[in-house]
């Protein structure tokens, strides 16, 4: 497993990008709008050799007010090796799946302390499996 990035939500991205980038010294990966969703993500890395953990920026256009302290936080986000096995694994622990990997690529599970924690598949998504094919989303995640 390794680890990828944690997101958080800002509600102006100008500042946010001033403050990650221009005061606290982190260099932008990539941006991607999504006019469809109304949101955009922007990657940002520390820019250190061997360092290649992200931090994710979500910025939903029509917010109307700044997030709340516990809202702006996201998720924290590991690649796997095997997303069936890992979330059969987690199951056995009595981890609920919270969003199952459906399309073989995606799931989110929460911590004790309700701390949201995407797994992503490594490289391309595996083909469509049961039971987590046709398994629901259950709660928040």
């Amino acid at each position: 497993m390794r680890f990828l990035h944690t997101m958080i939500r800002v509600y102006d991205l100008d500042a946010a990008l001033d403050f990650f980038c221009a005061k606290l010294g982190l260099e932008l990966r990539r941006r991607r709008d999504f006019p469809a969703g109304r949101f955009t993500l922007v990657y940002l890395s520390s820019g250190a050799q061997g360092d290649e953990a992200e931090i994710e920026l979500t910025h939903n256009w029509d917010e109307g007010a700044p997030y709340s302290v516990g809202r702006n936080f996201g998720h924290v986000a590991f690649e796997v090796d095997d997303i069936y096995a890992t979330c059969e694994r987690l199951q056995a622990g009595g981890v609920a799946i919270l969003r199952p990997p459906r399309d073989g690529h995606m799931a989110f599970v929460r911590s004790p302390d309700q701390i949201s924690v995407e797994l992503l598949q490594r490289g391309g998504s595996l083909p469509p499996r049961e039971p987590w094919a046709s398994m629901p989303s259950q709660g928040e995640w």
